[in-house]
């Protein structure tokens, strides 16, 4: 069975839809992941814990997938500039339940930018497990278009796509390939 490691660093596919960093990416995780599921493949999602009363392990997504919430950092929400800080606690973590648990990915799918340097650590750490990765939005975009200093992003996100070296990276949208 094709085991995929599924990263979602900064939301969850579970969380309700409408709030500050909850919407077409949370959906798009969670659809993917339920259709692989369909299809026999196993996903585990890895999402920071933002709420300690959530349980760390939901099988909630069907078909034996399930979403594992991390405690990286402390479990409530903090800025995605904060969050960067705890990347290496979600890998350790993520390593030390695949370890525990017996399991060996064979794909690393990221999602976002801080899941995709995530990714390239335990892709490090697993012998050079592939990556295929989905930036959704990149920093240099969003400032195109900010409307005020307040909504654009910081030199801690412009310069992340190095990071991702050797990844494949997905695309949803034919306009992201040109």
């Amino acid at each position: 069975m094709l085991r995929i490691a599924m990263l979602s660093y900064h939301t969850c596919p579970l969380a309700t839809l409408g709030g500050k960093d909850t919407g077409g990416m949370n959906v798009y995780v969670r659809e993917l992941t339920r259709q692989l599921g369909q299809m026999g493949i196993h996903v585990d999602v890895f999402t920071r814990s933002q709420d300690d009363h959530v349980p760390h392990v939901l099988h909630e997504l069907g078909y034996g997938n399930r979403v594992v919430h991390v405690p990286a950092g402390p479990e409530h929400p903090v800025s995605k500039e904060e969050m960067a800080k705890y990347i290496p606690e979600f890998v350790n973590w993520i390593k030390t339940f695949a370890c525990e648990k017996g399991i060996n990915y064979d794909i690393i799918h990221s999602h976002y930018w801080m899941s995709g340097i995530a990714a390239a650590s335990l892709s490090d750490l697993w012998s050079g497990a592939p990556i295929i990765h989905m930036f959704h939005t990149l920093g240099e975009m969003k400032n195109r278009i900010a409307r005020s200093e307040a909504e654009r992003e910081g030199e801690y996100r412009i310069n992340v796509r190095s990071r991702c070296s050797g990844a494949r990276i997905g695309s949803s949208s034919p306009h992201w390939l040109s």
